[in-house]
C-alpha cells in the first residue's frame, strides 16, 4: 500500500526545556523517511502556537509537508490569518497544509470566548473562513458568505501555489462527513474502530460524487495516538496517563472516541494496516511518550513500521 506517514510534534511540558529542540525533532523525522510534520493547536495548554512552529520549520526542513492536526480558525482574525498562511506557504516553497476544526463541545467554549469569537454559529464561520482564505489568496477584493461578509478587502499575499494549500477538515459527525466531502481537500477524523473509518469515508465520497467532485480530489487521512512499547500492559497505563494528562480523562474513556494503539511494533503495524485497508492515505501518529527524549525514541520506532505498511 502506498500509505504515507506523519508525525505530531511533541506537546508535552517538556518542550519548555528548550523549546528550539522542536525544530530538530521536524528535522529528525525528515531525516527518517517521514512525509510529514504537524503541529496542534489550543488555548487550553501552553505549547509553541503552530503557524509559529511551521514558520520556524519552513527553512529547516525541504522535503516534508508542514501540516496543521487541527488548527482552530476561530482563534485567529481571518483575514490576518490568511497573511500569515500565504507566508508560511511562500517559506517552505508550498510544503504547507492545514487541517481545519471547530473545537471541542465541553472544552472549547472557553477558547471561543477568550478569542471574542460566538460559540454559535462555529461551523458556518469555519466554512466562511476558509472560503475567506481562497479568495484572498486568489487576489479578490470581497467576500459574502453566510457568516462573514467584507465588502472591501486589502489585497493579501498570495498564496506560494494557485488555489492556496490544501485545506482538510476534521470531524466525523455526520455534518462533517458531508461539509468534507463538498468543500475539503482532505478529512482527518480518528474513529477507534477501522469500520467506522470505512464507512465515514465512503460517506465523504458519496457527497463528493454527488458535487461533480473527482474521488482523487480528496485526502483520506487519519489521527492516531501510538506508543510501540514491548510491554502491552505498561503501554495501556502510559496511554492512560497520556490522556490524563491531555484530556483529564481515562484511557479507558478516551480510546473509544479517538483511535488509539500502544503494543510491540508487529501489533501496532497491524492496526494502523487495518485503517490503510480502510482508506486511509495518511497516518499522522501522536507519539503517547511522557518526555521529548521519550518522543524521539518513538521516532525511530515507528519509522521502521513504514515498511510493514
Amino acid at each position: 500500500m502506498n500509505t504515507r506517514l506523519g508525525v505530531l510534534l511533541p506537546t508535552n511540558h517538556s518542550q519548555w526545556d528548550d523549546a528550539r529542540r522542536l525544530v530538530d525533532f521536524g528535522v529528525r523525522a525528515e531525516r527518517l523517511g517521514y512525509d510529514s510534520v504537524w503541529a496542534n493547536d489550543t488555548l487550553l495548554g501552553p505549547r509553541v502556537e503552530p503557524l509559529a512552529m511551521l514558520a520556524a520549520l519552513a527553512p529547516a526542513t525541504e522535503r516534508v509537508t508542514l501540516g496543521t492536526a487541527t488548527l482552530l480558525p476561530a482563534f485567529r482574525r481571518p483575514v490576518t490569518a490568511a497573511q500569515e498562511l500565504a507566508s508560511i506557504d511562500h517559506l517552505s516553497a508550498g510544503r504547507l497544509l492545514l487541517t481545519v476544526g471547530a473545537g471541542f463541545p465541553g472544552r472549547s467554549e472557553i477558547e471561543y470566548a477568550v478569542s471574542e469569537v460566538p460559540w454559535e454559529r462555529r461551523f458556518g464561520r469555519l466554512d466562511d473562513t476558509v472560503a475567506l482564505w481562497r479568495a484572498l489568496w486568489a487576489g479578490e477584493r470581497a467576500y459574502h458568505g453566510k457568516v462573514l461578509r467584507f465588502d472591501e478587502l486589502p489585497e493579501c499575499t498570495p498564496s506560494y501555489r494557485p488555489g492556496g494549500p490544501p485545506i482538510w477538515l476534521a470531524g466525523a459527525s455526520p455534518s462533517a462527513l458531508e461539509r468534507a466531502g463538498r468543500l475539503y481537500d482532505g478529512w482527518l477524523p480518528y474513529p477507534p474502530d477501522p469500520a467506522d473509518y470505512r464507512t465515514g469515508l465512503a460517506a465523504v465520497r458519496r457527497t463528493a460524487a454527488s458535487t461533480g467532485r473527482p474521488v482523487d480530489a480528496l485526502t483520506p487521512a487519519l489521527f492516531v495516538t501510538v506508543l510501540v512499547t514491548d510491554d502491552v500492559e505498561g503501554g495501556e497505563r502510559q496511554l492512560d496517563a497520556y490522556c490524563r494528562a491531555t484530556y483529564g480523562l481515562p484511557y479507558e474513556t478516551v480510546r473509544t472516541i479517538q483511535a488509539m494503539v500502544a503494543g510491540p511494533a508487529g501489533q501496532v503495524a497491524a492496526t494502523l494496516a487495518r485503517y490503510a485497508a480502510a482508506g486511509a492515505e495518511h497516518l499522522i501518529c501522536r507519539l503517547a511518550a511522557p518526555s521529548l527524549d521519550a518522543q524521539l525514541d518513538q521516532l525511530e520506532l515507528i519509522a521502521e513500521l513504514a515498511r510493514l505498511l
